[in-house]
């Protein structure tokens, strides 16, 4: 079988739903985003901004903004979630993998999810849809970083096969194996929306012919 051209991973849209029945659409983020990005960031609570930009400025620059839109698909990977909710369909929630200059099989992770949405599976659902398009890019392993003090998100990371690295001035690292990191999810997921986002993209995961098969994942 012909494995699905990359482009159209990038430009998957996925429709499930969150833990407790909430419609939820996944798809890559794009450049006309930055609104709907900007109302969620400006929805985060003042803790949680805290945990996922390491500041509590009620919005991060221009710069850091443009950034965030800026994905390719390939060096740059983002997906966000929206609440299909019939009025104004918010975005709530965004994940993202950024390629290592140094290291090209490497990269950085960053996940948040509004506060309202917090213990939904939306974190979950987001990580597998980026760890397998991270696995297509032979983005094959990631580096976590979040304060000893966010322990949900430790205990998340933890519970996905990361292993801890590093700490420096209240800053936990993690190395996050990505392959391992799809098989753990698979196997021990029961949420739906997970369930869904597997049959969705099943076409997309490598087997033992992937780069990161090679590299001993």
């Amino acid at each position: 079988m012909t494995r699905p051209l990359l482009r159209e991973l990038h430009d998957e849209v996925i429709e499930t739903v969150a833990a407790d029945g909430k419609r939820i659409c996944l798809r890559s983020i794009r450049q006309s985003d930055e609104d709907r990005m900007r109302e969620g960031i400006k929805r985060l609570s003042e803790q949680s901004r805290y945990m996922r930009f390491f500041s509590v400025q009620p919005m991060p620059s221009d710069p850091v903004i443009d950034k965030l839109l800026d994905a390719d698909g390939h060096d740059h990977i983002a997906w966000g979630a929206i609440h299909l909710n019939g009025m104004d369909n918010p975005a709530v929630g965004a994940v993202h993998a950024i390629r290592s200059e140094n290291h090209p099989h490497a990269g950085e992770f960053s996940v948040a999810v509004l506060d309202d949405y917090h213990g939904l599976g939306l974190a979950r659902m987001l990580t597998t849809v980026l760890l397998i398009h991270c696995e297509v890019e032979a983005m094959c392993e990631l580096e976590v970083q979040t304060l000893a003090e966010n322990m949900p998100a430790i205990r998340f990371i933890l519970s996905i096969g990361a292993q801890r690295r590093e700490s420096e001035a209240g800053i936990i690292g993690f190395r996050l194996p990505v392959r391992p990191a799809i098989r753990q999810i698979s196997a021990t997921s029961d949420l739906q929306g997970v369930r869904d986002i597997l049959s969705a993209l099943a076409r997309y995961i490598p087997t033992d012919d992937s780069p990161c098969a090679a590299l001993g994942q």
